[in-house]
This record gives structure tokens, sequence and C-alpha cells, in this order.
């Protein structure tokens, strides 16, 4: 008989709460006059896919930055964190990148958290079968917002592992907002290490969101197939194409879902009208410098006290502290 872990491994149990957040997200960012919904909603089973997919293309660099920063430069790293750390990991995915870290300090233990639950869970099983001795916990759950964390954790010290340059998914006050959940989540005496890409030649960066082989595309173009998947919806898919647009003086890229004519359709039995050239904007990709990112932790109460680069320098890694004096209203 399975145990309640392995059970879990094998099935996905959305959660009521995410499937109410979902909606009100949804209907609530398709009112609005410049339509929008969150890009957290991409990473249903099929668009987590496909996201690992992005991460193998050649003109997506973000992930082979990082991962040469976490193989090249493990031993400062290590060295700076710690052993005996529980690691906790703020939208875990496939978790490919958690090895390299895993190794170089010795965890107490590591608890994935991400919002598909199915896919975590999946990714759990060659992480189980890779430490066997280690305790490993998933978490189902929206980490915008402060969790308890689960007991394995016990008094151990806690390393939050945030890569991937997700927080520039976020406008800078969400990202604020985000940082002191995780803050909040993991309490004084934490270290967070965290992704963030870094600000370059405007080609390389529209190239990375708009491949040869339209995988971006099938990505954006992924989130209407789930709305009307789980939200009775009839957005007619065919009359929506992908397309990104590079904001230098927000310094993010933009990514929208455009209609190529005027359509009408229903969701959650609401309804909803697009003309041709208008958009939702799916999400941005915010890119940082040294300064900006360092501005950016401060105001989400941590500390930056170490950071790496890769050898191109387009990707950057920072490690901060959570400073009990930070925590003011």
């Amino acid at each position: 008989m399975a145990t309640q872990f392995e059970q879990d491994l094998i099935e996905d149990r959305p959660s009521d709460r995410l499937r109410d957040q979902f909606r009100a997200d949804v209907l609530t960012g398709l009112r609005q006059r410049q339509k929008v919904v969150p890009a957290r909603w991409f990473y249903d089973l099929r668009g987590s896919e496909l996201f690992e997919e992005i991460t193998r293309l050649p003109e997506y660099y973000p992930t082979r930055a990082e991962i040469e920063i976490l193989a090249n430069q493990c031993s400062e790293i290590g060295a700076a964190v710690g052993e005996g750390r529980a690691v906790v990991e703020f939208g875990a995915g496939s978790a490919t990148k958690t090895p390299l870290l895993l190794d170089c300090i010795a965890p107490a233990a590591y608890v994935p958290i991400d919002i598909s639950g199915e896919f975590l869970r999946e990714a759990c099983k060659p992480l189980a079968r890779r430490y066997p001795d280690l305790p490993i916990v998933p978490v189902e759950g929206d980490f915008t917002h402060p969790l308890t964390l689960p007991g394995e954790v016990g008094g151990s010290p806690v390393l939050g592992f945030f890569p991937g340059s997700t927080i520039g998914n976020l406008a800078p006050a969400e990202a604020v907002d985000l940082l002191r959940a995780m803050r909040a989540t993991l309490g004084d005496g934490s270290v967070l290490l965290i992704g963030m890409d870094m600000i370059k030649d405007r080609q390389i960066l529209l190239d990375a969101y708009d491949d040869g082989a339209g995988v971006t595309a099938a990505f954006n173009l992924n989130l209407a197939a789930r709305i009307n998947r789980e939200l009775d919806g009839d957005i007619p898919i065919d009359a929506l194409r992908h397309n990104i647009v590079w904001n230098v003086e927000r310094a993010r890229i933009e990514m929208h879902l455009e209609a190529v004519r005027d359509i009408a359709f229903e969701i959650c039995a609401q309804h909803f009208a697009m003309r041709a050239g208008e958009t939702i904007h799916t999400e941005n990709s915010h890119k940082y410098d040294l300064a900006s990112a360092t501005q950016l932790l401060l105001a989400g109460h941590w500390t930056p006290f170490a950071h790496f680069q890769d050898s191109e320098r387009r990707f950057m890694v920072l490690l901060a502290r959570a400073d009990a004096g930070l925590m003011t209203a």
C-alpha cells in the first residue's frame, strides 16, 4: 500500500482555494482596460512542461547562465550559506537546479513549493531517489502569500531558494510584497538565494522570448487553453497570437496575447470581447543591474551580502539575509 507521500506523488490534488484564486484573477484581470492575467497561472502541468522545454532552447540563456553560476561557484556559495540549513525552494518546477545547491550545503530538509502540484510531485521522485536520507516535503501552494513551513523543517536554520529570475515577472511593488511574504515564511535568521536576469542587448532579450521554434508562443497560448479548460471558457485560440515588447523605460520584456480579429467569448458565464489589436498582458520579465537588485531586496526586508555572475555577465545570483532590524512597517 502506498504511503500518503507516495500517493501525493502520483495524484494531482489542486486545492479549491487555488481554483478560486485562478477564477478571480482571470475575471478581474479581463475586466481591466488593459486586460491582464498574472503570469503565475501559466504553470499548469502543460505550461510547466512547455517552460521546461523553453529552458533548453538555444535562444533562452537564463537557465544555462544560472546553472553555470551554481556549478562553478558552488564552493563560494556553500561557504557563504553554511551547512545544515533546510532548503525551501519557491516555485520549484522541475527542480533541475536544486541538486547543484543541495550537493554543496548538506541540507537538513528540502521543501519545494509550487502552484502546480502534479508537476511538483513528479519532480520530487528523482530527488527522493538521489537523496534517500533527506526529508523531502513538497508543498502545493501560492508562495506569494506567507506560508507555514512543514514540521520537518523543525528548528533548522532556513535557506530560501528562488532561482530563475521569477522575481522579474512581478511589477516592482508586487516583487517587494513577494519578498516580504518570503521573509515572513522563512523567518529571522534565514538566508535567501535568488536569481535575477540582467539588463543587456535588446535583441538578445527579444530572441529569448520569441524563439524560432515557437515554444514560447505555445507556452503563452496555453494560458488561454487553460482558461477554456478549467473555467468553462470558449476563447477562440486561433484568433490570438504571441506578441512581445521590450519596454526600455521599465527595463522589462512584456509578453501579450494579441487578438488578430474582433472576438467575443465567455468565461464562467461572463461575457468578454476584444477588438483586433487588443491584448491580454500575460507576463513581465524585469531586468536588473546590481544597484536596482540591491534596492529591490532592501525594500523587501532582505540585506544582500554577496552576488555571483556568469562568465558573460548575463545573469546574477544574490545572497541576502533576513535581518530583524529591517522588519518595519
